[in-house]
């Protein structure tokens, strides 16, 4: 598939990945999620098995997930990320036939290969939640039908979901994004206050730490790995200026995140009637910490 303009691509040094996991085992307990994946295909990277593996023996997180687009899934690697200890995979579908995905994605696949592929994974799947989800707005009512025909017997959930452009400057193909409802198909509302930089950060393959999980461009940069612990750019000066930012509700003046389309397409948590309460107890909970 085609790589897109200014994303940062190789798969990140397995030594890193190991440090990585073992400062999350800093925290006091276990992490909600363990997601291993971001701006790539996280099937390209051949140790994905190892690092499932790696995370689950460590016990750093409740879950580990990824999303992929399933087209280099076989029955072996199948077997490899279930047995590591898998316990969700995200599967994003381009197409209801090869054709579709050939116009969609530029990428020419074997499509009843695919879904042999992917009804192998659910028959194997062990522990292992499975959920196919496709964009919608580029199919007819007969191309839903047939989503639903193909893959609603071999997945734990099946979702149509709508077009959104979740980062300003990224490059959506002549693809339109739906103003009519959100991903969800819930009513668009956007919130002022980012919910997701209070729970949680990104990594990028190069160990830099982002505030934001759709930092693909990296201008959100708050840490990098290779020189800090994950726990110390979690309490550090940078993501805390970035939550205070939001609380004090100046998300608009803000370069990247005033125009994010997750905070109006997505469906995050709204915090906003609580900002001032927030921001209080943020600033008072710094200065104990100081």
């Amino acid at each position: 598939m085609k790589a897109t303009p200014g994303r940062s691509h190789g798969n990140m040094d397995f030594k890193l990945y190991q440090k990585i996991i073992d400062d999350i085992c800093e925290f006091e307990k276990p992490i909600k999620v363990l997601r291993l994946y971001k701006d790539g295909e996280p099937l390209l990277n051949p140790r994905l098995a190892e690092m499932i593996c790696y995370a689950r023996d460590k016990s750093c997180s409740e879950k580990i997930d990824t999303t992929t687009n399933a087209s280099l899934l076989n029955p072996v690697k199948n077997l490899e990320l279930i047995e590591a200890g898998l316990d969700r995979i995200n599967i994003s579908i381009e197409g209801v036939n090869a054709a579709q995905y050939a116009d969609f994605s530029n990428y020419t696949i074997e499509f009843e290969k695919l879904v042999d592929t992917i009804r192998h994974f659910y028959e194997n799947r062990k522990q292992c939640e499975m959920i196919i989800k496709i964009n919608g707005d580029t199919l007819s009512e007969d191309d839903k039908n047939r989503f639903y025909e193909i893959f609603g017997d071999i997945a734990d959930g099946v979702y149509i979901e709508h077009i959104m452009s979740c980062w300003p400057e990224f490059e959506l193909n002549g693809v339109e994004v739906n103003q009519k409802y959100g991903i969800y198909g819930q009513q668009i509302k956007e919130v002022m206050v980012c919910p997701y930089v209070f729970y949680s950060f990104s990594i990028n393959s190069d160990g830099t730490a982002s505030t934001c999980f759709l930092d693909w461009a990296r201008k959100l940069i708050v840490g990098d790995t290779k020189t800090q612990s994950v726990r110390d750019i979690w309490s550090g000066d940078k993501l805390f200026e970035y939550q205070k930012m939001f609380l004090s509700m100046k998300r608009k003046g803000w370069p990247v995140c005033g125009e994010c389309g997750q905070l109006s397409h997505g469906q995050p948590d709204n915090v906003d009637p609580y900002a001032d309460e927030l921001l209080k107890k943020l600033v008072a909970a710094r200065r104990e910490q100081l």
